[in-house]
């Protein structure tokens, strides 16, 4: 069995400059229940990111909330000093309070220092991809992006991305600031953002869906995801990922596992060529 290869899911330029693999790790599940506090198994987190990295992953997605603190702090003890390869993007906009608790806070001041903290965590000089977790309605827009933008041009972020957002919201975010990528849930099984990932795409802004392995009641014994998973010797969550690969080319899957075995499996979907019909029959699926 060969050994599994993020390369073949192809690149994509996040801000028309910077090549990431497409298909990335997220880093979430390597913290404890409700994203809150330390791995169960540090060692094993650890080894999940080298191997992350060893398999062509060079996209790493994360966040200062994720434990909080913690992934930032694994990625550092695991993959520095980097390599050139490396694009690690992380966010900020939400305070915690507790296992499963998330406060939205996009006050510029916080936010500020929110970069510092990451970018001491992280041993960064610049943050490649620093992305306003989401858009606080207590604050102006322009605020909340403006004191990122003004933390670009010091040096300290390369590009800029947003999470959860509207076509609309997109638009009014490209007025003060270039957007480079937009993170919203999005999987075989939910495809709510399809109007955000159209435009993203037409406009070269990088798509990155969050929540990618889930198919629901799409992957019964007899559903079309199980028997197309089948004829490729391949699982119905390699086929969900197989098939956001192939739905744009500015799609960035970014599945997340604290388990080696699971980043094998996900790795392999890079893999996995889906024909016409195949795409047509799983995107019917909704």
């Amino acid at each position: 069995m060969s050994t599994p290869h993020a390369a073949g899911s192809g690149t994509f330029l996040l801000g028309g400059d910077l090549p990431v693999t497409r298909l990335g790790y997220g880093t979430m599940q390597l913290t404890g229940p409700g994203v809150w506090g330390e791995p169960a198994d540090p060692d094993t987190a650890i080894a999940v990111l080298r191997r992350a990295a060893e398999q062509g992953v060079t996209l790493f997605d994360t966040a200062d909330s994720y434990g909080p603190s913690v992934t930032e702090r694994l990625i550092r003890e695991a993959l520095h000093p980097y390599r050139d390869e490396i694009v690690i993007a992380t966010k900020a906009g939400f305070t915690r309070q507790g296992p499963g608790e998330w406060t939205m806070l996009g006050q510029p001041a916080y936010l500020r220092q929110q970069v510092e903290m990451s970018l001491r965590i992280l041993g960064l000089d610049r943050i490649d991809l620093f992305q306003l977790h989401r858009i606080d309605p207590n604050f102006p827009l322009a605020d909340q992006l403006g004191v990122l933008e003004e933390m670009r041009v010091e040096g300290k972020i390369r590009h800029i991305g947003l999470s959860e957002v509207s076509v609309d919201q997109l638009k009014a975010a490209s007025d003060i600031t270039r957007i480079a990528s937009v993170q919203n849930l999005y999987n075989l099984s939910d495809r709510s953002a399809e109007d955000l990932l159209d435009y993203a795409e037409a406009t070269g802004i990088g798509f990155i869906p969050w929540f990618p392995l889930a198919t629901g009641k799409l992957a019964g014994p007899d559903s079309p995801l199980a028997q197309i998973a089948e004829t490729h010797g391949a699982t119905p969550a390699q086929l969900a990922l197989a098939w956001l690969l192939h739905r744009s080319p500015a799609m960035l899957p970014i599945p997340g596992t604290s388990s080696l075995a699971h980043l094998d499996s996900n790795n392999a979907a890079a893999d996995i060529s889906l024909d016409a019909d195949e795409m047509a029959a799983l995107s019917a699926l909704s």
